[in-house]
């Protein structure tokens, strides 16, 4: 059984559909999902939070975008700081640093992503990071502010090797969408051969980065099996030896 590691399925795109959606990844081997918060508005974390509530297969991140790190006040993060200690909240973020859009000035970004830090080391949980165009500044703040004490995974990891093994050195674990089955992401498949399984998670990053051969539609936990097979393919090894330790790595990291 596969673990979606980064959903937002929560979200609009899935008003009034989310048990047929959860339905359909449990028929195509997915047993659990990530329901992350923070990706366009503050109230995606408290939807995460009431839907990992309601829904045994269903866990919760809370966080902010670095999109939005520009809104992101005082009260803010004290009302993250208390849905974090939610029974089925089992990380910080998305956070991180997003330097291709600039939607947040770059200072602010990294003020914003500090205090995530110092928030999921503070409360001993993991940190989903969000990292594009910034891997340098983004390593430098996790091994700076992370005092050694803390542990995470780089969200929809699309890097050269360089910034992978970085990452890689500083503890946390490497997640890859459906991007990889993309025609033109040789280089990044090229990555994915190189990282130990034992530090890969699959993501879906739902409604987005749909994979071939679904390209084009709206995306869902259940196509998290065609990241797995690509993987697969790509080490030369069985799709379950993929299933069953990517899953592992979840476990491990979420405290599932």
């Amino acid at each position: 059984m596969l673990i979606d590691s980064h959903a937002h399925i929560q979200g609009k795109e899935y008003a009034g559909e989310v048990d047929a959606v959860v339905a359909r990844a449990r028929e195509a081997g997915v047993a659990t999902i990530i329901a992350v918060g923070g990706a366009g508005e503050m109230s995606s974390n408290g939807a995460a939070v009431a839907l990992a509530a309601r829904c045994d297969a269903i866990y919760a991140t809370v966080g902010m975008h670095p999109h939005d790190a520009k809104d992101v006040g005082t009260d803010d993060l004290k009302a993250l700081c208390e849905l974090a200690k939610q029974p089925k909240v089992v990380a910080i973020g998305e956070t991180g640093l997003d330097y291709y859009y600039n939607h947040s000035p770059h200072d602010v970004q990294r003020r914003v992503f500090v205090q995530f830090i110092q928030m999921a080391r503070d409360m001993d949980l993991p940190i989903v990071v969000h990292e594009r165009d910034a891997a340098r500044d983004a390593a430098a703040l996790l091994r700076s502010e992370g005092e050694g004490k803390l542990r995470g995974v780089i969200h929809c990891f699309t890097g050269d090797y360089n910034a992978a093994r970085a990452y890689l050195d500083l503890g946390f674990y490497l997640s890859f969408t459906g991007i990889i089955t993309f025609k033109n992401a040789e280089s990044l498949r090229a990555v994915v051969r190189q990282v130990p399984l034992d530090r890969i998670f699959v993501e879906t990053d739902s409604p987005y980065l749909t994979p071939v051969p679904h390209r084009g539609k709206r995306n869902e936990p259940a196509y998290v099996r065609f990241v797995a097979e690509t993987i697969a393919a790509l080490k030369q090894i069985d799709f379950g030896e993929v299933a069953d330790v990517t899953s592992e790595n979840a476990r491990a990291l979420f405290g599932l």
